[in-house]
């Protein structure tokens, strides 16, 4: 399989990657356009050895670094989440998109930027808590573990979020939800009385748009391969970590929230 062959399936991505990173679709696709024109001039420069994908954001990253790297411009549509994304500083922008957006492991990121695994999980982190002090929201937690419930509301609360009440049930979930609306859920899928988290999730996405992050001991019913499947899902026992960088994503990704 030749070069273009092995890097064609990776290039939509690349594209979406370079438009975030823009603000713009016509400036992403001139950094695209840029990229290809210097691997068809100088293939040799291509790692070919690894996984084509990283070898191939590597690559624009390379370009992008040459040409300028112009960041500043203005969003074209006016989206909500790609002007966030032009208020983080440009490296902070970069790492963030490359773990929270295209996918790749901090490894892979901090590959593709040039930097240390320990300075791509510090500019992931200065990203988050940028994006985290401006999404300040109202937060459903339906968990029956009184335990689980009361970390989940402090870990919540220490990142500035207003939590509208804790549902063990089904019943107490629509209950709040309709009494009090959230801009997110945190979901467990088995609650007190038998009733179903993900019967609760998908009723409430009857009556709201709004980020569900599912955090379950059994991620499996949720991981069954078919669509749809949940964008945000942890596993229990989990780490705090990874649950604020879930809210932080979940957020910040989401057009229609709803602020504190």
């Amino acid at each position: 399989m030749n070069l273009v062959q092995n890097l064609a399936p990776h290039l939509p991505y690349l594209r979406r990657y370079a438009r975030a990173l823009t603000g713009n679709q016509d400036s992403g696709d001139a950094y695209i356009r840029a990229s290809l024109e210097a691997l068809a001039a100088s293939p040799d420069k291509m790692d070919t050895e690894g996984d084509p994908r990283v070898a191939l954001y590597r690559f624009f990253h390379v370009v992008w670094g040459s040409t300028g790297a112009q960041l500043d411009g203005g969003t074209e549509d006016g989206d909500a989440a790609t002007e966030r994304l032009q208020r983080l500083a440009p490296i902070q922008r970069q790492a963030f998109l490359l773990t929270a957006l295209e996918g790749f492991s901090r490894s892979e990121a901090a590959h593709i930027l040039g930097v240390s695994e320990g300075d791509q999980a510090e500019l992931e982190r200065a990203a988050i808590a940028e994006i985290e002090a401006e999404l300040s929201t109202r937060v459903l937690v339906i968990e029956d573990e009184p335990i689980i419930a009361a970390d989940l509301e402090s870990l919540v609360e220490e990142l500035g979020h207003k939590v509208t009440g804790n549902a063990t049930t089904y019943t107490e979930a629509m209950e709040m939800v309709k009494s009090d609306p959230p801009g997110l859920v945190l979901c467990d899928i088995q609650l007190a009385d038998g009733s179903s988290g993900i019967d609760a999730a998908n009723d409430i996405l009857k009556e709201m748009d709004v980020p569900i992050i599912f955090i379950t001991a059994f991620p499996e019913r949720l991981l069954t391969g078919e669509r749809p499947e949940p964008t945000f899902l942890i596993p229990k026992p989990f780490q705090e970590n990874t649950v604020k960088a879930a809210i932080g994503q979940a957020l910040f990704f989401h057009p229609a929230r709803e602020t504190a």
